[in-house]
């Protein structure tokens, strides 16, 4: 039976058919292939990815220009492809059962949309997501400037881990319970670009725009930049006011995303490194080969522009939507709604659920919010698990409120430490129904994914 929602987004999709038809779109091919993932001396693995890489094309387009990409499923499976962080038409956006039906295996599906802000973006799979994702399914999507920061090189570094069997080099099974109710599926292989022990050339002085996209499934990505005096320009795509200064690591959860630009101050016959900190150490992930010949500049980078993202009105007469998260190994879900009715605890662990918003686990029936266009709302997330969660809001950018309640930075994704409550505000005026969900993909398969409507 095909949701009310469902519907209405198909309608919605067949209103701009015509437009589509106008011209045939670039295609956009989701197929399976064979990568070098593991270091030199191991074999390839089995991937899926768009146009045999991994990962997917570095698409590129101007702000305020039209992408049209005809994705053609070659999978032995449905999928369908979500444009992470664009403020997009709601039939655009990538969601099956709320925004589209699945893409068959065989079958094409037009997505054309305006990119109306300037930035680091990505796509990815949003069908089976954890599995999708995790074999492969993604790519970098950039977003440029009018006018362009003044620096030598502009680089991605998208962030990614993969969790192989050593005696193979196939993906470890997928969806196992442990994941599913823990921190999710964390790999035992780290990737910058889909390579392992990455390199780039540059010299002393080069003035280089990174954008760090966290592309893995689960894993929280802390960064320790080393031989580069570095400022954070913008975070999920949006500028900050002013360029920060880098005296901290960064952190990145799954799918946010960093821009910083970075002066090599590393001397010529030295590295410049990009280490992970984890628990065991930090290792390098990304290394800057470093030569002779460049010139420093001599005062810090000026802020990118604005992108035109409404600001929130009076937070203090705006809606507060308190949305608790739940389950998960050592807390347990009580009693939750799930497909309609209120299911017990061992009835949705049977079915693999181990995690809730606010009792609800899935899509609910009805959203959580029902917004008029223009309205400033709030979502205080309160997160009563033992585990972080980066919770990721389709459709729109919002504030991430400071500890007095005054407009953070903006994001599309926020990480929620355990025991730990984030609020945000944002202006809904982008109209559809759009989904709110843990980027973790193991806990959005598992239950923890719910959404909003914009009149």
């Amino acid at each position: 039976m095909i949701s009310r929602r469902l519907f209405l987004a198909s309608t919605a999709a067949l209103a701009v058919t015509p437009r589509l038809a106008l011209a045939a779109p670039q295609v956009l091919r989701a197929g399976v292939t064979r990568a070098q993932l593991a270091p030199d001396g191991y074999g390839d693995t089995e991937v899926w990815a768009f146009d045999d890489r991994i990962p997917g094309p570095d698409l590129r387009v101007a702000q305020g220009a039209r992408l049209a990409r005809r994705v053609q499923n070659d999978l032995p499976v449905h999928t369908a492809v979500h444009w992470h962080g664009i403020r997009i038409d709601n039939a655009m956006d990538g969601v099956p059962g709320l925004t589209q039906r699945a893409i068959e295996p065989g079958e094409s599906f037009d997505y054309d949309f305006v990119t109306p802000d300037a930035g680091t973006f990505w796509y990815h799979s949003h069908q089976h997501s954890m599995e999708q994702v995790g074999r492969g399914l993604k790519g970098p999507l950039i977003v440029t400037e009018a006018e362009a920061p003044d620096v030598d090189r502009d680089l991605v570094l998208m962030l990614d881990d993969w969790r192989l069997d050593p005696r193979t080099t196939e993906f470890a099974p997928f969806g196992n319970r442990h994941d599913l109710s823990h921190a999710g599926r964390i790999g035992n292989l780290i990737t910058v670009n889909g390579v392992f022990d990455w390199r780039a050339g540059v010299r002393a002085g080069d003035r280089l725009r990174l954008r760090f996209i966290n592309a893995a499934s689960a894993r929280i990505f802390t960064l320790d930049l080393r031989g580069l005096d570095t400022w954070v320009m913008a975070l999920d795509g949006m500028p900050l006011t002013a360029p920060l200064r880098v005296d901290f690591r960064l952190e990145l959860a799954p799918g946010q995303r960093v821009d910083v630009i970075a002066d090599v101050t590393a001397p010529a016959g030295a590295l410049a490194e990009v280490v992970s900190l984890e628990r065991d150490g930090g290792y390098s992930l990304a290394a800057f080969d470093v030569a002779a010949g460049g010139a420093a500049r001599g005062a810090a980078p000026v802020a990118l522009a604005p992108n035109p993202v409404a600001r929130p009105g009076d937070l203090a007469s705006a809606p507060l939507y308190t949305m608790r998260l739940e389950g998960g190994a050592m807390r347990g879900l009580g009693p939750s709604m799930h497909e309609g009715r209120l299911t017990e605890p061992q009835d949705l662990y049977a079915q693999e659920k181990f995690w809730a918003l606010s009792g609800h686990v899935d899509l609910p029936d009805i959203p959580v919010i029902d917004a008029a266009r223009g309205d400033t709302h709030r979502i205080a997330m309160v997160n009563e698990t033992a585990f972080p969660h980066g919770m990721h809001l389709h459709g729109h950018h919002f504030h991430v409120l400071d500890a007095d309640g005054g407009l953070g930075p903006l994001r599309d994704t926020v990480l929620v430490a355990p025991g730990q409550t984030r609020q945000i505000a944002f202006v809904a005026d982008n109209p559809g129904d759009w989904l709110l969900h843990c980027h973790m993909l193991g806990h959005a398969q598992a239950g923890m994914k719910t959404w909003y409507r914009v009149s």
